[in-house]
This record gives structure tokens, sequence and C-alpha cells, in this order.
């Protein structure tokens, strides 16, 4: 299978201390590759590492192009789409606004982000600050999906959430991997076992474990020592 993105002895700090140690991994071209670990080991890092948010070294490949010299918004403009893990609308303004500041291709994805989120439809004109914590949600995720990308980077979106919002927000996500390969950091397991084609973990900064994802959820000894947490058949939440 083909690849999207390579990832070879990445390393990553935040105001000198190192926080991604010698990581390497590729995704796959098609479908959505899970980043797992417990709290605290550079999942996020991992993914502000590539996108140069941090100070970094090592090499990162975009479709076989090296992309870790880029600056963050050149990054962007190849087509790497980022929906972060706090969310970062911005409140003051509508959720229009929100949208129309994310654009950067002439014939914005709107068709499908009105398919995707029609709540957000009724609500265009209210302020993005007033909305509740899952419509934040939609809005980081729709920014993120109204362009064309050739890969997007998905950090922890139904972190907080509602069952029945992790639902509708992981429905998004299977959609959205229809068109684009994603990059998927994510805690709730019940999301990962039911999106995720393949899986890397990550502990103390480095990349300890990788293979399908339904093989790694389906040892449950592997798992507990992995992730420290159990593997029992979901009972709400994502289907």
């Amino acid at each position: 299978m083909s690849t999207i993105l390579e990832v070879e002895g990445l390393h990553g700090s935040i105001n000198g201390q190192q926080v991604v140690e010698d990581v390497s991994f590729t995704v796959p071209a098609t479908g959505i590759t899970a980043v797992l670990g417990r709290n605290g080991v550079g999942k996020t890092s991992t993914l502000r590492s590539i996108l140069g948010l941090i100070d970094r070294s090592g090499e990162v490949r975009l479709a076989g192009e090296r992309i870790d010299g880029l600056r963050t918004h050149r990054i962007v403009r190849k087509g790497v789409g980022y929906v972060p893990e706090d969310r970062e609308v911005f409140g003051s303004l509508t959720v229009e606004e929100n949208l129309q500041l994310a654009v950067r291709q002439r014939q914005p994805r709107r068709e499908l982000v009105d398919a995707l989120f029609p709540d957000l439809v009724q609500r265009r004109r209210q302020m993005a600050g007033t909305l509740s914590g899952g419509q934040q949600q939609m809005v980081s995720l729709a920014r993120a999906l109204i362009n064309d990308n050739r890969l997007l980077l998905v950090d922890e979106p139904t972190k907080g959430l509602a069952p029945l919002i992790v639902d509708q927000v992981a429905d998004a996500l299977e959609e959205a991997s229809t068109t684009v390969p994603i990059l998927l950091v994510e805690q709730n397991l019940d999301v990962v076992r039911r999106l995720a084609t393949d899986a890397i973990v990550i502990s103390g900064g480095r990349v300890v474990h990788s293979g399908r994802a339904a093989d790694i959820l389906g040892d449950e000894e592997l798992t507990h020592r992995l992730l420290g947490v159990g593997v029992a058949p979901a009972t709400g939440g994502a289907r």
C-alpha cells in the first residue's frame, strides 16, 4: 500500500525540553491511522512536530516530498489539514466567519460541510464562543474539511463530548476518510475500534508498537501493557 506520510527520526522539543524522541512511522494513503498511548506520552507533540508548531528535527515526507524544513503555513498550503485538541475556534466570530477564514481554495467543499454538520447551517450567524463544546468541535472539523486536503491531522476530537456527539464526530471522520487519509490521536478506544485500520503506539515520546488497529485492540494483554486499559466491548458512545 502506498503511503502519504513518512516520518523518520523525528525529535521535538518545547522550551528546550524533549517531548518527541526519535519517532519513525508511516501513514497509508487511505483510511485512518490512530496514534495511541497513555496521557502525556507525546501524541499531541508528535502531530505538532510534523506541522512545525514546535521545534523539531528529523525527516517528514508528504507524498515523498520533504516538508520538515517548511514553516507551518506552507505545510498547510501543501494540503495538510489540522484539527487541534482544544478546538481553538475564534469565539468572537460567527460560525460562518470561522469557516470563511479557513478557506484556501476557489471552490470550498461547502456541500460536504453542510451535509456533515447540518446543525452548523442553522447556526452560521451565531458567535462560535456561545456554542456548546460539541458544536465547537464540529466547527473545528468543518474548518479542516472545507478544503481539499491530502492528509488530515486530528487531535482528540471526541475529548469531553457526550456519547451522542461522539457518534456524530465519528460519523464525520468516517465519511471524511473516504476521500482523505487521517492521522488520528484518540483516547476513546470504541472510536478507534470503529474507525482505524492501522495504529501506532507512543510511550515516552517514542513509537513502541505499530500494526493493524484490530490486532492491537484484539489482544487484551498487549492493549493493557501498552495503554493500561482493557478492551471490554463498548456499552455506549461511538458505534
